[in-house]
């Protein structure tokens, strides 16, 4: 019986060479195991953050203003029925910044983004509500009935899978077939990213995550491999798009704008080096790319700007965002302080590090890509830490209590990959692909078993990892997915609130 057995093991491994030989059928596998888990997904818009993001799109589209009122009732009415109170005490009830002093708007702290990202989805929807109905459906065309929200979710999913294919396209420069779609697979399922995917899909960290994946696609343009051999010099039509990229990234989440850490070091560098070589035609030519990529970046920012105008009589963001960030005043000059940085990695209830540790191994991973092209692992490593300096200045928010794990991080899911994917890359060769399978595999099987425990079967972890017990818990969630499976598969709802 082991012979049989071990035969089949070597003859499967044959096939899937066989299989991967010759073909790029990594796109391929990406898309079909998207579409396998889609039937789990769980279209549905029900927290505060959720609510602020499609209150844009649905305003403008329907009611032609930044008057959220209607918008925040719908969703405080399905909350209460709940016995949820959270999005009216959010964005209904009164304080002192609430409605604004200044122009008597409702609170939306949430950016514009997201709404310009599913603006063509929810077009489609109200276009599909106007023919059903003159075919005699009764479905009411409001921007809040089911077509609508399935709509804007659905947008969602299809910009993490184009991030993933983006993802994957950039970790095969540096690595084989095999382990970039190992390194793009299991940084997807073992960390938030698929559960923001699937389940929380009204967020804003699919869109981020897809940005952040297309700026990187275009910013290594011509440059693949090889970064350090670079002169930081473009073509206009480059600087162009990078700057439309990079206006719709802050205006998804604005602190993604740390991002842009890494451009702009590049360019620092491209710079010192056109300098002490005297090459005065290059930085001529820098400069007046560079001058592209702000002009159109500023220019992108211009829905941004407008609804802070609207919104907050100011060209800037609500209040509630600034008073919760961690500022010391240095003479003059007010400094933006991490107090909480370390915690944001390796705090026990709450470290990104402790709810997927595959970043972990992934980070690592920067060391092996860094013998392959060093400026670009460096660079990543500044933007990643550029994320996670901005959290920890999160005074009272950075620990996301209440959030399925570390979500502010997923939009660095290029860097992760990349890392993991090198590492794979050099591990290969010497282990064998069935020992990483396996290893990747431990690490999906931890997201996942945490998954099932923040949202049925330990529902206090919404607070925060629970160490006593954990293995125990771990261990049990396939009996409770099986006993829950009817659930998991045909009514979701039961699984959840304001569903």
């Amino acid at each position: 019986m082991q012979t049989f057995a071990r035969t089949m093991m070597v003859s499967l491994a044959q096939r899937i060479q066989a299989l991967f030989a010759g073909r790029e059928v990594g796109p391929l596998v990406i898309v079909l195991l998207f579409a396998a888990l889609l039937p789990i997904s769980l279209p549905r818009i029900a927290l505060s953050d959720e609510v602020q993001y499609y209150a844009y799109l649905r305003s403008l589209y329907f009611d032609g203003d930044l008057d959220f009122y209607n918008e925040y009732q719908h969703f405080a009415a399905i909350g209460l029925r709940n016995n949820d109170p959270a999005i009216f005490n959010a964005l209904l009830r009164p304080d002192a910044a609430n409605p604004n002093p200044i122009t008597g708007k409702l609170r939306n702290v949430a950016p514009v983004g997201s709404a310009l990202l599913w603006a063509p989805g929810f077009v489609l929807a109200d276009l599909w509500v106007q023919a059903a109905n003159a075919l005699g459906a009764a479905i009411p065309r409001d921007g809040f009935s089911r077509p609508y929200i399935v709509a804007v979710c659905m947008m969602s999913a299809l910009y993490s899978l184009l991030g993933l294919l983006l993802t994957y396209r950039l970790a095969r420069i540096y690595a084989g077939q095999i382990p970039a779609l190992l390194a793009t697979l299991t940084v997807f399922l073992a960390t938030p990213l698929v559960f923001y995917t699937y389940l929380a899909m009204a967020w804003s960290h699919a869109n981020g995550f897809f940005l952040f994946a297309l700026f990187v696609t275009i910013w290594l343009r011509g440059r693949e491999g090889n970064l350090s051999h670079s002169d930081g010099r473009r073509h206009r039509s480059v600087w162009l798009a990078l700057g439309v990229v990079a206006g719709l990234m802050v205006m998804t989440r604005e602190q993604l704008g740390l991002l842009l850490l890494i451009p702009a070091f590049e360019a620092l560098a491209a710079y010192i080096g056109a300098l002490r070589r005297r090459q005065w035609a290059v930085v001529r030519e820098l400069i007046a790319g560079h001058a592209v990529f702000v002009g159109v970046f500023i220019l992108a920012l211009t829905p941004q700007l407008a609804a802070y105008w609207v919104l907050n009589g100011r060209i800037g963001p609500s209040t509630t965002v600034g008073s919760k960030l961690a500022v010391v005043n240095l003479g003059p000059l007010p400094v933006l302080v991490s107090p909480r940085f370390f915690d944001t990695l390796l705090d026990p209830a709450h470290g990104a590090f402790l709810w997927s540790p595959i970043l972990v191994v992934a980070l690592t991973g920067l060391i092996w890509l860094f013998r392959r092209d060093g400026p670009l692992a460096l660079l990543l490593l500044i933007g990643f830490l550029g994320q996670v300096y901005i959290n920890g200045a999160f005074g009272t928010t950075w620990h996301l209590s209440g959030s399925f794990g570390f979500r502010r991080l997923i939009e660095c899911t290029p860097i992760f990959v990349l890392g993991l994917a090198a590492l794979l890359a050099w591990l290969q060769p010497r282990l064998g692909w069935k020992p990483l399978l396996a290893g990747a595999t431990l690490f999906v099987l931890w997201n996942v078993g945490l998954i099932a425990q923040w949202t049925f079967v330990r529902p206090e972890l919404r607070k925060g990892l629970i160490w006593d017990g954990m293995l125990y818990y771990q261990l049990r969630v396939p009996l409770q997915v099986l006993g829950r499976l009817h659930d998991i598969l045909f009514n979701r709802c039961r699984l959840t609130t304001n569903c």
